[in-house]
């Protein structure tokens, strides 16, 4: 039997097979898995190797891996392709990260997949498309940042080109694969057929550039990095407090004239130098010392409080374990418990969507390598004696 936690779950009548391995793939399951659909990880055989990356019970492994199950399946015996199709004829969803041919060779195309069941969506994630110039070459979420125009922007003015603290790439590509497969869901119900869901890191990387693109493709101008100022709204960046530091965001002539007179600063107002949007990008390092020499007065709190209640954008820059301190992060409930048989309970991060009649759960944790494979080669129909055979001879 299925497991039935996830009932009245937006995809609780959802089954995944997720074939991926390192993060863009497995952020796409994730997300699948943690609205309901019932996910089962598939995981080479043990063989003293650990295929999926990383420490298993790592931080990084717990919270990628969390509401799954886990199948140890060798996809290149003849058997185990069996055990793979048999399941895919039950299944809705096919998740893979794997290079185009790899596919092909262990019959997780989206041809092969298709003549099985007509109603299964195949999700694939790739480092530069499915095919085209690069299509054959792997894929890794700094290299997309760098091709995809991410470090052009990011960083200090005339610092060199920088990542962002983030896989980004990465991440996105796994959140808009998982997107378009619930677009594919809904389209499913019109049509009754599956389709091929694609999206690669430099797909993802490109459209998260948005309106730095879009200045770019509409306008010609090639951005380049600011640091911590806004390219286009000024004053925006951090500034200096008598304690630390503090991001303050000023967007528009209103809301200037309004965080110059909380400042007791009218004379920004008047000078010359700021007078307008235009003139305050201009002469933005002359405007940010100003504001610099004023901040650097109070504390971060007292410019937090001050600036907030006079309705301009303000805030800290947390370390980590400020993050989690912070009382609207407690609120909104950022870090949720999973309970582990062999780590305990631990904290990993919940999800940013949320639904108020059926919200999404952390069920379970990371399972261990093949921890549900006879169970779910029993719920399709395998007898004792078969499972015994396979685990005899590799096939799971």
């Amino acid at each position: 039997m299925r497991p039935n936690q996830t009932t009245g779950m937006p995809l609780s009548k959802i089954r995944v097979l997720d074939l991926t391995r390192a993060r863009a793939g497995p952020t796409c399951a994730r997300q699948l898995a943690d609205w309901g659909a019932e996910v089962i990880k598939i995981e080479m055989p043990a063989d003293g190797r650990e295929v999926m990356g990383g420490d298993r019970h790592g931080f990084d492994f717990q919270n990628l891996h969390r509401n799954k199950r886990s199948l140890t399946l060798n996809l290149k015996a003849d058997s185990g392709r069996e055990i793979f199709h048999a399941l895919a004829k039950e299944t809705d969803i096919v998740v893979e990260n794997y290079r185009p041919d790899v596919k092909n060779r262990l019959g997780a195309d989206y041809e092969t997949l298709s003549n099985i069941n007509p109603r299964i969506i195949l999700g694939s994630i790739s480092g530069f498309g499915q095919d085209g110039p690069y299509g054959y070459r792997p894929g890794f979420d700094q290299i997309a940042q760098g091709m995809g125009g991410l470090m052009s922007i990011t960083g200090e003015p005339g610092g060199g080109p920088m990542r962002v603290g983030i896989p980004i790439a990465d991440l996105c590509a796994g959140f808009f694969c998982a997107q378009g497969i619930l677009l594919a869901i809904i389209e499913r119900h019109t049509s009754g057929k599956g389709q091929w869901v694609k999206t690669s890191l430099l797909e993802a990387q490109i459209q998260m550039l948005d309106f730095q693109a879009a200045r770019y493709l509409k306008d010609g101008e090639i951005p380049v990095s600011a640091g911590n100022d806004h390219p286009t709204g000024i004053p925006t960046g951090v500034f200096p407090t008598s304690d630390g530091h503090i991001n303050i965001a000023v967007a528009g002539q209103v809301i200037y004239e309004r965080f110059c007179n909380a400042l007791e600063a009218p004379e920004l107002i008047s000078d010359e130098r700021f007078k307008s949007g235009d003139l305050r990008s201009k002469n933005r390092v002359e405007m940010n010392a100003a504001i610099g020499e004023i901040t650097l007065t109070n504390t971060s709190e007292h410019w937090i409080t001050l600036l907030n209640d006079a309705g301009c954008p303000c805030g800290p820059i947390n370390s980590m374990d400020q993050v989690f301190a912070d009382p609207q992060v407690k609120h909104l409930k950022m870090a949720v418990a999973v309970d582990h048989p062999i780590l305990g309970e631990f904290e990993i991060v919940n999800q940013a969507i949320k639904l108020s009649r059926t919200p999404s759960s952390i069920r379970t944790a990371t399972p261990e390598q093949g921890e549900h494979t006879d169970d779910i080669l029993e719920e399709l129909g395998y007898t004792t004696e078969e499972i015994n055979g396979y685990h005899t001879n590799g096939v799971v």
